[in-house]
């Protein structure tokens, strides 16, 4: 296998609230658990849920921290879309297209997990824009 796998550790406070939110609402599998932390298969990468006793408080808009994913297909950024609709996850932010018009152009849209995490998934309109297309330096809502 030559693939290198993303892992992202984030903070939870009730491992039934993670699985209900990621496993049952995004869809990922689970792997690994015990009573404070779960592991998740996101796409193929690896998230690990870790419970904290520290107060998990919600961030004032999507900047500097959120994770996610950039899909590479436009039917599968619209499915997620769906489930996460049909499942009634919380939307942050709806989804919408930035730069429309640009060669940056891409749709996107915010969940919040039940501990504040903010996720963000997006589609690239140009697959250029993903890495590159440095003549432009917008990124983001900033």
């Amino acid at each position: 296998m030559n693939t290198v796998l993303f892992h992202l550790a984030f903070p939870a406070a009730d491992i039934a609230q993670t699985k209900a939110f990621y496993a049952e609402g995004l869809g990922c599998t689970v792997g690994r658990e015990n009573a404070t932390s779960v592991i998740l298969n996101l796409y193929g990468h690896q998230l690990v849920a870790h419970t904290t006793s520290e107060p998990l408080i919600p961030q004032r808009g999507i900047y500097p921290r959120h994770f996610g994913l950039v899909f590479t297909s436009e039917s599968d950024w619209e499915e997620l879309l769906e489930r996460s609709q049909q499942r009634q996850l919380r939307f942050y932010q709806e989804p919408k297209r930035r730069f429309p018009g640009l060669p940056l152009e891409h749709r996107t849209f915010f969940l919040e997990d039940p501990f504040h995490n903010l996720l963000e998934f997006k589609f690239y309109c140009h697959p250029a824009a993903i890495f590159g297309d440095r003549d432009f330096a917008q990124v983001g809502d900033r």
